[in-house]
């Protein structure tokens, strides 16, 4: 990919606001910690069984409750819950403002570059597509963390969060996932079991699968050159999905790979690495 790096000067920032800032003790014997928008926060108790959110609930994973925390979220506090062995329990996100910077792209002559009326009605029908995807109930969870790589050997993700400005012109949103360059045509993996929500040739994503793995977690591959999968598949974890390509608006080979849970958009590092590597929060004794 040909890419000129802008506003270097929030680079530093942007790797330390990557990681939410150790744990504090609010009063009433509340938890609290800060997260970026994008991240991940966990919280284990004896016997979790279920975690909410913003009106939101789900089951506890594994005696542990993961709360995302999503790119576009606005700075301030969020109340957060646990149900355990015990009395229910309350804790407090405080999410920090971060700037994850911005990247100027240099695209080729590709139609994503100048979208004619046809491709855009094109891009409306896809947007149409994904509304009823994310808008899908949730399942019991078909997945446990770390996910599996989506390519291997993996390397190291890029983008995530970042502003794009394409032949100088600013995308509409930030970079909802991150950029994996692997060999040519490499085996493009499912990260676990679940069900193809959607397989198709996408206007800007080109070559692109949805699976939903149960519990709101939706993973996404896009660029793909080819498509091995189709809608209602059921795919098990390292199934093959298709290979790397350059499909849609790209500049070279690459997996665009992203994660959207309980319809948060967070780095998919976080579900890729250790657990144990996700900030936490304490328990506070009364």
């Amino acid at each position: 990919m040909v890419i000129h790096l802008r506003g270097i000067l929030f680079g530093a920032l942007a790797l330390v606001c990557l990681i939410p800032s150790p744990v504090s003790i609010a009063q009433g014997h509340e938890a609290a910690i800060s997260a970026a928008p994008g991240t991940l926060v966990r919280w284990a108790a004896p016997g979790a069984k279920r975690c909410s959110m913003k009106a939101r609930s789900w089951a506890a994973l594994e005696g542990t409750c993961y709360y995302p925390i999503d790119l576009l979220e606005r700075p301030g506090p969020i109340r957060i819950a646990l149900w355990g062995s015990g009395p229910k329990e309350f804790a407090r996100i405080s999410v920090e403002a971060n700037d994850y910077g911005t990247e100027e792209v240099t695209l080729p002559d590709i139609p994503q570059v100048n979208p004619s009326r046809e491709d855009l009605r094109r891009d409306e029908a896809d947007r149409a597509l994904l509304s009823k995807v994310w808008r899908s109930k949730e399942g019991p969870a078909m997945f446990t963390l770390p996910l599996g790589a989506p390519v291997r050997p993996l390397p190291v993700g890029k983008s995530f969060g970042v502003k794009r400005v394409y032949n100088g012109k600013l995308a509409e949103q930030a970079h909802m996932g991150s950029d994996y360059d692997a060999p040519v045509g490499s085996p493009i993996l499912a990260v676990a079991g679940g069900t193809v929500v959607l397989a198709k040739d996408m206007f800007f994503e080109g070559n692109s699968v949805f699976i939903d793995h149960g519990d709101g977690l939706i993973s996404m591959y896009f660029h793909l050159s080819e498509l091995k999968v189709q809608d209602g598949q059921e795919v098990k974890k390292g199934e093959t999905l298709g290979r790397e390509g350059a499909t849609g608006r790209a500049t070279g080979p690459h997996l665009w790979f992203g994660v959207r849970w309980h319809d948060a958009r967070i780095n998919p590092k976080f579900v890729l690495e250790d657990p144990s590597r996700i900030p936490a929060v304490k328990r506070v004794s009364p």
